[in-house]
């Protein structure tokens, strides 16, 4: 192989959910050239990022490598996937290769966020492909949850990798290709040198089931709701979309959708020719005007995020539109990991109003996207490849799809973020470490994970935050007492009296005592008054506060 490698680097999705960004590599060390398999993010919550708007993999490696990157491959339009695309392209400059559905997406985050949507490129389906500097890249057809997914046939110098993506054996999507067994098989007859795959349903026992199964059960629950029904899924898979929808209007409903998430799915399936013939719709003005037993509302929101269609309905209106005591409303989903709190909360709050909540506790009316084991099993057996890799899942996944791999007599390794993987020889094996990690989009502000404003923000929400404002004349004395602002903190402590009073009397009987170097530096009046803040509010309230210390001098 003359010197060159062939590697495989995750900066994201490798250890988690979410977050995917892969990046592959041919070349001498050190000078290969790269590709760069999705770019997407994963979301905040209140608990670890408070105020964070969209969490994206630290693309820092990359971007010092920028120079050597020929393009970005994004295997389908989930967020997880493409939704750091815009935001970080930038940085990086390589053209963006998609097929149409996905492409569509693409270039509209690109207009929203100020970013160059012809740097969106449309590719065709496998076998054609697409080259970038080494690498011959083509996109094959897999189902999934979100329409035109694809998995990834890499082609190198130093062998072929099949980067799965997400993806299900489902011979009935609905909307979309069914995966198709023979061209996987025809992959595989070429040599397959390693395949990445998803593991995110590895401890799933049965084979997956189709979407078109979901069908009969929908619209037995629709037909037999005698209120108005709400149906919320995730806003990306049309196909379930249109099952709902139908249903509602084979039920002689008229079918509404709620969120803008929705609409824009709707829309880009429609005008990539993915979907031709969803149910019409009706605005949420014109619903008011329609009785409650004749309306089907599809609406966003079923992992329980506070600002989108459902958590509105559950804690009042909508456009207008209210849930009242009688009505159905189906969960037609999966709750991702992490979101249980808040989807459960709205699920009470439903049900405080009067409404029936059904949701996928019996499987009868969601299934998933991703492939389960026997499936993981059945890819194996299509591809024979020389090792596996596993992607796209918590670390238990992960160990336990190698697992799964090795007793099927495949070599594999557990690569995590940041771990680089050689795959030129006859077993994976771990090339060097990369330091990776996330960095935040905060309102329209990209910060680093290192900048320290969420850290602060989690300490201010967990003690609360006082300001002492102290004033010092010519001569560095005091002008007057000092005097604090209290923010998330008790008005009243231990001894029953003010906070504010007790911590200003504190602060103020040091001033009068301090020595004079002291009250002459900034840093050590403010380090002095910082600590007697903390020591006096432990003492009353039982918190150690996030303290801000304003010197104003005269003269």
């Amino acid at each position: 192989m003359s010197g060159e490698r062939l590697i495989y680097l995750p900066l994201g999705g490798a250890g988690e959910i979410g977050m995917n960004a892969y990046v592959y590599g041919y070349g001498r060390p050190g000078q290969e050239r790269l590709i760069l398999v999705d770019l997407g993010v994963t979301f905040p919550d209140m608990d670890g990022t408070p105020g964070v708007d969209l969490i994206m993999p630290d693309i820092a490696w990359l971007r010092e490598n920028a120079d050597r990157l020929e393009a970005i491959f994004v295997t389908h339009a989930h967020e997880d996937h493409v939704g750091a695309v815009a935001l970080l392209h930038r940085d990086l400059g390589a053209p963006v290769h998609a097929r149409a559905f996905t492409a569509n997406i693409a270039r509209a985050k690109m207009e929203e966020r100020g970013g160059d949507p012809e740097a969106v490129r449309t590719a065709s389906a496998w076998p054609e492909t697409v080259r970038a500097g080494p690498f011959r890249v083509g996109f094959v057809p897999v189902s999934h949850s979100i329409p035109e997914s694809a998995a990834l046939v890499i082609d190198s110098p130093g062998g072929r990798i099949v980067h799965s993506g997400d993806f299900k054996i489902d011979p009935t999507p609905i909307v979309g290709e069914p995966f198709d067994r023979a061209v996987f098989e025809e992959i595989g007859k070429a040599g397959v040198r390693a395949l990445v795959c998803d593991s995110t349903n590895v401890f799933s026992p049965a084979p997956g089931r189709s979407e078109a199964d979901l069908g009969p059960a929908i619209e037995e629950l629709i037909a037999g709701a005698t209120g108005m029904v709400v149906a919320t899924t995730f806003a990306s898979n049309v196909a379930r979309l249109r099952t709902i929808a139908e249903a509602g209007q084979g039920a002689g409903r008229s079918v509404v959708l709620l969120g803008r998430a929705m609409r824009r799915m709707i829309e880009a399936a429609v005008e990539t020719g993915v979907l031709a013939d969803f149910p019409p719709v009706v605005g949420a003005d014109q619903a008011q005007e329609i009785p409650r037993e004749n309306l089907l509302l599809l609406a966003t929101g079923s992992q329980g995020e506070r600002r989108a269609a459902v958590a509105q309905l559950a804690r009042g209106k909508y456009q207008g539109l209210e849930v009242k005591e009688g009505d159905l409303f189906l969960f037609s989903s999966k709750t991702i990991p992490g979101n249980e709190r808040s989807v459960i909360r709205i699920i009470n709050q439903l049900s405080e109003k009067g409404v029936d909540v059904v949701d996928d506790c019996n499987g009868r009316y969601h299934v998933s996207g991703h492939a389960n084991r026997p499936d993981l099993e059945e890819v194996h057996r299509l591809l024979r490849p020389q090792m596996l890799i596993p992607m796209h899942g918590e670390h238990r996944h992960l160990r336990e799809h190698a697992r799964l791999a090795e007793a099927g007599g495949l070599q594999s390794v557990v690569a995590v973020n940041g771990m680089m993987i050689d795959l030129s020889g006859n077993a994976p094996s771990v090339a060097e470490y990369v330091e990776t990690g996330r960095s935040y989009l905060d309102g329209t502000v990209r910060i680093g994970a290192l900048d320290g404003i969420v850290r602060d923000r989690i300490r201010m929400a967990l003690n609360g935050h006082v300001i002492v404002t102290v004033i010092l004349d010519e001569e560095d004395e005091p002008l007057g007492d000092a005097w604090c602002e209290l923010m998330g903190l008790p008005e009243v402590g231990a001894s029953r009296v003010s906070v504010v009073e007790v911590l200003e009397a504190d602060l103020t009987r040091f001033l009068m005592r301090a020595n004079p170097k002291t009250l002459a530096s900034d840093e050590r009046l403010e380090e002095s008054l910082r600590r007697i803040v903390r020591q006096t509010a432990q003492a009353e309230i039982g918190k150690r506060p996030e303290v801000t210390v304003v010197i104003s001098r005269m003269g």
